[in-house]
């Protein structure tokens, strides 16, 4: 898509097109832990990052991250129902549905199409967080940046973002103790920092496997 003079480009177009060339990293990695998964790094990300300035809303995604690690402890798929379901609790509301319109982020600097097949497409992006022959840092960060660039729901994209994130590698039993490296702006063109991410999260899987005490939940 061309964008207009004074309007930004598609950038889930960018990514759309950037997603299926990424040379993901390989990773060689301890295997997962067996019991239910901790969520206490998530968990001290939401409150430093929102803490006192937002106490309801803290509580609304810390509720949200309960219901996204039972229902990986249950092995559910990841779906656009299953993530809305999340962000009703984010938002506090029932009525979450796919956005309806381009939606801007970054102070308007990225903006996501909107097409027929836009919420489809998502749902096979979500679809292959269980690709066989990819490993779970790729595949962890492939689902975070699509939930950033499909940006699907009309507010809460961010806290949306963290929880599949958090999903996928719990379903997994993945525990993680350390989520603040992972805040930094993700842009959809940039595949150098699609393949650092995924890096990034097999450096922290491995950090926290070795720390087992750290990750668990008391």
């Amino acid at each position: 898509m061309t964008s207009r003079p004074g309007r930004p480009k598609d950038s889930l177009a960018d990514w759309l097109l950037l997603r299926p060339e990424i040379s993901w990293p390989s990773w060689r990695g301890a295997s997962p832990v067996s019991g239910a998964p901790a969520s206490g790094g998530f968990r001290n990300f939401f409150m430093a990052t929102r803490g006192e300035r937002d106490s309801e809303g803290t509580a609304q995604v810390l509720t949200a991250l309960d219901m996204a690690f039972t229902d990986a402890e249950q092995g559910r798929p990841l779906t656009f129902a299953l993530m809305a379901k999340w962000q009703r609790a984010v938002l506090g509301h029932d009525r979450v549905g796919f956005r309806t319109m381009p939606a801007f982020a970054k102070g308007g600097r990225e903006r996501y199409g909107l097409a027929p097949d836009t919420q489809a497409l998502f749902e096979h992006c979500l679809s292959e967080s269980l690709q066989p022959d990819l490993p779970l840092p790729s595949r962890a960060a492939r689902t975070y940046l699509d939930s950033l660039f499909f940006h699907p729901f009309e507010d809460g994209n961010a806290r949306a973002a963290m929880l599949a994130l958090a999903f996928v590698l719990a379903r997994e039993g993945v525990l993680l103790d350390q989520i603040h490296p992972l805040q930094t702006t993700r842009w959809a063109d940039d595949a150098e920092g699609a393949t650092d991410l995924a890096v990034l999260l097999g450096i922290l899987i491995t950090a926290a496997e070795r720390r087992p005490s750290r990750g668990r939940q008391s």
